[in-house]
């Protein structure tokens, strides 16, 4: 990310795990994720609707990376301005230090307690910059004198009501 000096530990860490565990993403996870909920039939339905949103959000997730992996990455960013180019690289970022959280944590790793956290804040904060910018662009600009036109225009201004009697009465005496 622009402004890092260092590396990111998680990064490489999860390099790692997709490597050697990919094949447990995509309809296989979802598969465990089923199987598991047919052998607990004594668990509550609470837990199985868990289990069936969990398989949903695989099967989703899979699609995702699919549509994203069928297309190089300098290939897609050619496509877009530099802010998408930021938004595409901070997702992907928080994607992967976000998936190295979880893995912490399945293995009983605190992962609060660990750098992939204060990674986690860093991209945070750029991409609240990123979402700044992105405020600022979409935001109007401000043609000044249209607008002090179109206020001087549409506000009624009453006339004095001694004004028109005057006025009658000029006409009235002459």
């Amino acid at each position: 990310l622009p402004g890092s000096s260092d590396s990111p530990a998680s990064a490489s860490g999860v390099a790692g795990i997709i490597g050697t565990h990919h094949h447990e993403t995509g309809v296989e996870g979802r598969e465990s994720a089923m199987m598991a909920a047919e052998e607990i039939n004594d668990s509550p339905v609470e837990i199985h609707d868990y289990l069936s949103a969990f398989a949903n959000s695989i099967d989703a997730a899979d699609e995702m990376l699919k549509n994203m992996m069928s297309v190089s990455r300098n290939e897609l960013l050619q496509k877009l301005d530099p802010l998408e180019q930021a938004k595409v690289d901070l997702v992907s970022a928080y994607t992967l230090n976000s998936m190295f959280w979880v893995y912490l944590a399945t293995q009983g790793v605190n992962p609060k307690e660990h750098p992939v956290k204060q990674e986690l804040e860093r991209i945070r904060v750029y991409m609240n910059r990123v979402k700044e910018l992105t405020d600022k662009k979409k935001a109007g600009k401000l043609d000044r004198g249209a607008a002090s036109r179109f206020v001087r225009n549409a506000l009624w201004e009453p006339k004095p009501k001694n004004a028109s009697k005057v006025a009658h009465k000029g006409k009235s005496k002459s």
